[in-house]
């Protein structure tokens, strides 16, 4: 074995990048090969590695972003991606990595978090991070007859005319809320448009507005609302809602409307945060599932 060699940002590193890949598919099973080379790997996605010779071995992401809460803008880490090669595992890389992440932005966040799995749980405490409750939303939902015929579109991630579509609204777009959503996450959004929802996105032509729900039996799961304008939030379930429509489930933080009743239950995603000085996590919101690095 070579030293190991620190290095960070260096997707225009052919030989890392690709190794990186393959350490991603064999850890997560998760590719970000289309990601790439649809341009979607942005200056705000930073993975910082330890390499031997041309081959990651160890990796820590950080994703540079915004959290609005309660209409304010406040700076945001969100790290992901934390992985290491089964024959490096035990020599303590992670953990200087992540050491390294929290050096170089330490007095540069408002919030830094992550959504940690079952098996290292015990691992992000003993660098500050807590875990946080989240709350999941829904709506039960009584069928109207919308004032005109929806046009719904259906948007296919294969055609490069819908993808520039879907890619426009996601770097222009309005917060999903004012009371609580993120901002600069188009990078992570593509992702999920490319690999988790690609079939499952959709364009209200007479709302202007790009929806990325699920709909099965009597429930709809509505996971991301992408618009270039204030969002007339019933008028949007109106249009995708039918008459077998009896619930609304929400993967993100709904603003408050005189028109929707909503109700909530909590869920746990293994949401951790770190907050430096007095800053607190607001209570009572769910995290946008589309930002989820």
């Amino acid at each position: 074995m070579q030293e190991l060699i620190f290095m960070k940002n260096y997707k225009n590193y052919e030989a890392l990048r690709k190794s990186f890949f393959e350490l991603a598919v064999n850890t997560f099973e998760i590719n970000f090969e289309d990601w790439y080379q649809q341009g979607y790997w942005g200056e705000r996605y930073i993975p910082y590695s330890y390499v031997d010779g041309d081959q990651v071995i160890a990796n820590v992401s950080v994703n540079i972003l915004e959290l609005i809460i309660h209409g304010e803008k406040k700076k945001a880490i969100q790290i992901g991606t934390v992985m290491t090669h089964p024959d490096y595992r035990g020599k303590g890389l992670s953990t200087r990595l992540m050491n390294k992440v929290l050096e170089e932005y330490e007095n540069k966040y408002d919030y830094m978090y992550l959504f940690a799995n079952e098996s290292v749980l015990d691992f992000y405490p003993k660098f500050g991070f807590k875990p946080v409750e989240e709350h999941l939303f829904s709506m039960n939902y009584t069928a109207k007859k919308s004032p005109e015929p929806a046009n719904i579109q259906k948007l296919d991630v294969t055609n490069a005319e819908d993808l520039r579509l879907i890619h426009k609204f996601a770097s222009e777009r309005l917060p999903v809320s004012q009371h609580f959503a993120t901002n600069h996450a188009q990078g992570i959004f593509m992702f999920y448009c490319l690999n988790v929802f690609s079939d499952d996105i959709y364009y209200l032509e007479n709302e202007n507005v790009i929806v990325i729900y699920k709909k099965e039996k009597h429930n709809i799961d509505l996971f991301d609302l992408v618009s270039l304008n204030k969002i007339h939030m019933t008028d949007i379930l109106h249009q995708i809602a039918d008459e077998d429509t009896e619930e609304i489930t929400f993967h993100f933080t709904p603003d408050a409307t005189d028109h929707i009743v909503l109700k909530s239950t909590i869920t746990n995603d293994g949401l951790y945060v770190k907050t430096p000085g007095e800053n607190m996590y607001p209570v009572h919101v769910k995290y946008p599932i589309t930002s989820i690095a």
